[in-house]
C-alpha cells in the first residue's frame, strides 16, 4: 500500500503502531492502548488483528516471534515514519485551530 494512503491514520491506526515501539502481542496491544489513553481509546480484536495482518503485508509492522499462543510484532522504520509524519500533521492541526479561534486568522 502507498505511503500516503496511511497520511490520515485512524485514532486505532496510531495508537497501535504507537504501542509497537516495543515488542508487544495482540491482547498486550489492547492493554496498554487503553492504559495510555485512560481509557479513551479501546481497540476491539477485530480492529487489532485487522490492522495488523494489512500492517504487516505493508511493512509497518514485523512478526518478531511465535510461541504458538501468541505472536509479538514490532514497528519497522516505515511504520515509525507514519506515525512521525502523523504526528507533525496533528501539530499544525492543533496549531491552526488555535489560531484561528484566537483569533489570529481570518
Amino acid at each position: 500500500m502507498a505511503r500516503e494512503q496511511f497520511y490520515n491514520i485512524t485514532q486505532p491506526m496510531f495508537y497501535i503502531l504507537l504501542a509497537l515501539t516495543k515488542e508487544r502481542h495482540g491482547y498486550e496491544i489492547m492493554q496498554i492502548i487503553e492504559e495510555f489513553t485512560q481509557g479513551r481509546v479501546i481497540v476491539g480484536p477485530g480492529t487489532l488483528y485487522n490492522l495488523l495482518s494489512r500492517f504487516q503485508a505493508d511493512g509497518l509492522i514485523r512478526h518478531v516471534s511465535d510461541d504458538g499462543r501468541r505472536k509479538t510484532y514490532i514497528i519497522t522504520t516505515l511504520g515509525r515514519q507514519i506515525v512521525e509524519d502523523e504526528l507533525i500533521r496533528l501539530r499544525l492541526l492543533v496549531r491552526d485551530g488555535e489560531n484561528i479561534l484566537r483569533g489570529l486568522v481570518e
